[in-house]
């Protein structure tokens, strides 16, 4: 007999009403997770249900049509804040392209590229260096987010546009830099919870009023039961996310790059921060129209739904799969030291430019801002040279 027992997610926030349009939107999406729920024998785990809600063909958060990021949007992403950023990661992805360039490493690929703004930005920041790659790829699961990439790079970087593929799937083989932000926060995670001595897989079912609900069960064995098997105990009453997708993900990028370095830029923490004991309700949060809380439930398709990084679980993946560890460190150190303040000091101090900017990088930089949470990670294969940007401030030895 499976041992169930529920527990309700309290809304922190008043948010905004949707329209009639998103509501019925996110009801055939509700309806089609609830058909999946019911396949499923009543139960389905939660990194299905988050898979469900995000990428769920023209259904999900992110296969649909709506504005999703910048201030129209539901939140505001690095890239889309100053073009400041991916002009500084062109000079760490220059770096590495002039390293390998002796073995014809020369191509770029973007996961999840938002709107478009990081790969105009780092092709412009190539273009400067001299160093623009012969491909720029861009790996999109979203036909309305190529679009817009599309028209994006069109407005920004024309000159370029003939040099950016869209991919479906991975390469088989891959020489240069591949670069993601905020992606792997938005890959599905499973959910656990330690309660009354034991540990419970926490999935989805749907309550006799017809709305989602946690449904716990207890921890079978797998390959989620093996990694958690492999986590320190935490206390009693304790929530959290173990990500198998983003270990897999690594390593299926680390197969396909013969030479070159791997960029993740994203919130999160080493293992032991991610699991902190005091850290009990997990790091689980949604995004609405700028407002952050803690259902993923309410309205699905509407909002977007994430889950802090284990940077330690993304090392241990690259490793394992032959890649070295090149650098670990927050987006704070990183940004100044890869650059971005002889970007900022490029524009006419005191233009409209210069004070938009300056307001940008202060956001990037402040530890209370995104300079502290957000960190950044290289791994790679072939590079003999230090990475720009982790020279000093290197938090390698925290994972």
């Amino acid at each position: 007999m499976r041992t169930e027992y529920y527990r309700t997610v309290d809304l922190i926030v008043t948010l905004p009403t949707p329209d009639d349009a998103a509501l019925a939107h996110s009801e055939q999406l509700r309806t089609h997770i609830a058909a999946a729920i019911a396949d499923a024998g009543g139960w389905l785990s939660f990194a299905r249900y988050m898979d469900l809600a995000l990428y769920a063909p023209g259904l999900g958060y992110y296969a649909a049509g709506a504005t999703k990021f910048g201030v129209a949007g539901d939140f505001v992403t690095a890239p889309g804040l100053t073009a400041l950023f991916g002009q500084t990661v062109a000079n760490t992805v220059a770096a590495v392209l002039t390293e390998i360039a002796d073995t014809g490493g020369g191509a770029v690929l973007e996961l999840g590229a938002g709107e478009g703004h990081s790969a105009a930005d780092l092709l412009n920041g190539l273009a400067r260096l001299g160093r623009v790659p012969t491909h720029y790829f861009v790996l999109e699961v979203s036909a309305d987010l190529r679009e817009r990439q599309r028209t994006r790079l069109a407005e920004t970087a024309p000159q370029w546009l003939d040099r950016v593929a869209w991919l479906d799937a991975l390469p088989t083989q891959f020489s240069g830099v591949i670069v993601a932000n905020e992606v792997l926060d938005a890959v599905p995670v499973e959910c656990v919870c330690w309660h009354a001595g034991a540990v419970y897989e926490r999935g989805v079912s749907v309550s006799e009023q017809g709305a989602f609900a946690w449904a716990d069960r207890p921890l079978l064995a797998g390959a989620l039961h093996e990694r958690v098997s492999a986590l320190p105990a935490p206390a009693e009453d304790y929530v959290s996310e173990v990500s198998l997708a983003v270990p897999a993900l690594v390593a299926s990028l680390a197969a396909c790059l013969t030479r070159g370095a791997l960029l993740f830029f994203d919130y999160g923490f080493p293992q032991a921060e991610f699991y902190h004991p005091q850290r009990t309700d997990g790091t689980l949060m949604c995004h609405y129209r700028h407002h952050a809380h803690a259902d993923p439930f309410w309205l699905p398709g509407l909002n977007d739904i994430t889950a802090h990084v284990d940077f330690s679980a993304v090392a241990t993946a690259g490793v394992a799969e032959g890649l070295s560890l090149l650098g670990y460190t927050s987006q704070g150190n990183y940004l100044l030291q890869a650059g971005l303040l002889d970007r900022l000091a490029a524009l006419e101090v005191g233009s409209p430019a210069y004070l938009r900017a300056t307001t940008a990088v202060q956001t990037l930089l402040q530890p209370h801002e995104m300079g502290e949470l957000f960190k950044v990670i290289a791994l790679g294969r072939g590079i003999e040279r230090p990475v720009l940007g982790f020279e000093r401030g290197d938090r390698r030895h925290a994972l």
